[in-house]
């Protein structure tokens, strides 16, 4: 028995001295940062007025980007400033810079980096530097459009009755969700067709991958990133996260293996896995590889396009009078190609022009353009950035200058309509250039924008022909959006009255 006392006072002790030594490297960790940053002089730090500290304006982010963000580009509008972050002050440039970097060397501009630090992608497995997924999507995904879109109205259509089913009554439906739903199987349609579509594990893995991945990055962000190898593995969404990993190669390396044995006088499958098989090179020719790739796709198409319709459903509601004009549009260009075919998609001029302006309000990404600067870097001004440097742009800020969209606090739904003698569109949806940078700009675009363009317009016109809606009695204002850091998320809490439309109508 004292032999064993003594064991547990050894272990006790030795714990408490393994517990000290955490807090003492945590608070060390703190008060020195993982690396001393060197600002450029006489660039701004946005949110250190009057007398607060560097330290609680970096707290102050986390929730209040938006408007720290705001401010800098309105004090310092054409000029670069720093907003500050927990991630350390993260150097916001003017639309002169961009273009200059936009065509910057990865290895010296780096964007994946920017996102394996947001999302910890480390430890979330989110994020990856391969170039075969966005090769297939700049190519085969942008001119097939046309050859999918039949089989992605197909899925719209089911996933719409299964997630929302059609009822006479009023009903109330927390729609956020659902919509994550319908668009995990849409765009799971397009990856792999109706073998990852309808499979309910594989579709539960790709929405959950995101959640758990999303959780674990807030978690692991609170602790020191010295600690973080040791800490991560006592959190449940690592292994939540291996499992959908284990989930994409159990579904998927069967689907690869199924199409090897195929005739070769049978057609090959016209979706995206096929054609990242048939790109592939080297390494990416692993099927464990391409089940990877594929299940961080989801991630990074799922969210994303299901964010943009609940925002604008929202907007509807609270704006119900663009509800009877975007119908009679729909009504116009279904009785013209008799289905909602790539060029019928093209002619919704007024669903693509409230769509952009939901977005102007409410976009996923508070700043885009982000890279690394891994290299001291001169511009042609003679303005240098230190290597080290996480640079961005002020995307949500810079979509509410006066300058560049007149009135801008004012929600104008047809603000993008074609205007002008020859009828040119000034900003479409998926636009990228320097006034409109919500998908990004230069070769690190967003290169599956138009698929999600399509997508979008094809989920709103459904719920327009098939579904009336309007807020609770309750509700008297829109939902207003969560704020984490730069990501701009549609409130999931908030509840949607339905009604089946006398009239389902969907192609002529």
């Amino acid at each position: 028995m004292t032999h064993l006392q003594s064991l547990l006072d050894g272990s006790f002790a030795l714990l408490t001295s393994l517990v000290a030594i955490i807090l003492i490297v945590a608070a060390l960790y703190r008060s020195t940062g993982k690396r001393r940053q060197e600002y450029i002089p006489g660039v701004p730090i946005i949110g250190v007025e009057g007398n607060a500290s560097l330290a609680d304006a970096r707290e102050r982010f986390r929730n209040n980007a938006k408007e720290m963000l705001l401010d800098g580009y309105t004090k310092y509008k054409g000029g670069p400033f720093y907003v500050p972050s927990p991630l350390g002050e993260r150097l916001m440039i003017p639309p002169k810079y961009v273009e200059e970097l936009k065509s910057a060397a990865v290895e010296d501009c780096d964007f994946v980096g920017t996102f394996f630090e947001m999302f910890e992608g480390r430890y979330t497995t989110m994020g990856d530097r391969s170039t075969l997924h966005p090769r297939v999507a700049k190519t085969q995904l942008n001119m097939s459009l046309g050859d999918i879109l039949p089989s992605v109205r197909e899925e719209i259509e089911d996933s719409f009755r299964e997630a929302l089913p059609l009822c006479d009554e009023w009903t109330e439906v927390a729609v956020a969700d659902r919509f994550v739903t319908i668009v995990a199987r849409v765009s799971s349609r397009m990856f792999g067709g109706t073998e990852l579509s309808r499979h309910t594990e594989w579709v539960d893995s790709t929405i959950n991958f995101a959640v758990d991945g999303f959780v674990l990055a807030q978690k692991l962000k609170a602790v020191p990133e010295l600690l973080r190898p040791l800490v991560s593995r006592i959190f449940p969404e690592m292994k939540k996260i291996s499992a959908h990993h284990e989930t994409a190669r159990k579904v998927i390396v069967p689907i690869l293996e199924r199409r090897e044995t195929l005739p070769k006088q049978e057609a090959k499958p016209r979706d995206f896995l096929q054609w990242m098989t048939d790109e592939a090179k080297g390494v990416e020719k692993k099927k464990s590889f391409l089940s990877k790739i594929q299940l961080k796709l989801s991630f990074a198409a799922i969210h994303t396009s299901a964010a943009a319709p609940v925002q604008l459903l929202y907007d509807l509601c609270v704006m119900p009078e663009y509800v009877t004009t975007l119908r009679s549009e729909l009504d116009q260009v279904l009785q013209e190609y008799g289905e909602l075919n790539k060029q019928a998609l093209a002619k919704l001029e007024k669903m693509d022009s409230i769509m952009k302006e939901s977005q102007r309000f409410n976009p996923l990404l508070l700043i885009t353009f982000e890279r690394i600067i891994t290299k001291n870097t001169t511009l042609s001004d003679g303005f240098t950035i230190p290597r080290g440097t996480t640079i961005g742009v002020p995307a949500q800020a810079l979509s509410m200058d006066p300058d560049l969209y007149p009135d801008p606090e004012r929600f104008d739904g047809f603000r993008f309509v074609k205007t002008g003698e020859k009828g040119a569109l000034r900003e479409q949806y998926a636009a990228s250039n320097l006034r409109s940078m919500a998908f990004g700009y230069g070769r690190h675009a967003c290169p599956g924008r138009f698929f999600a363009s399509c997508e979008i317009k094809m989920i709103m016109s459904y719920l327009l022909l098939n579904y009336d809606f309007k807020f609770p009695e309750a509700r008297k204002e829109r939902p207003s959006s969560a704020a984490v850091e730069t990501q701009l998320l549609p409130n999931h809490d908030a509840t949607i009255c339905l009604r089946q439309r006398p009239s389902r109508v969907w192609a002529n």
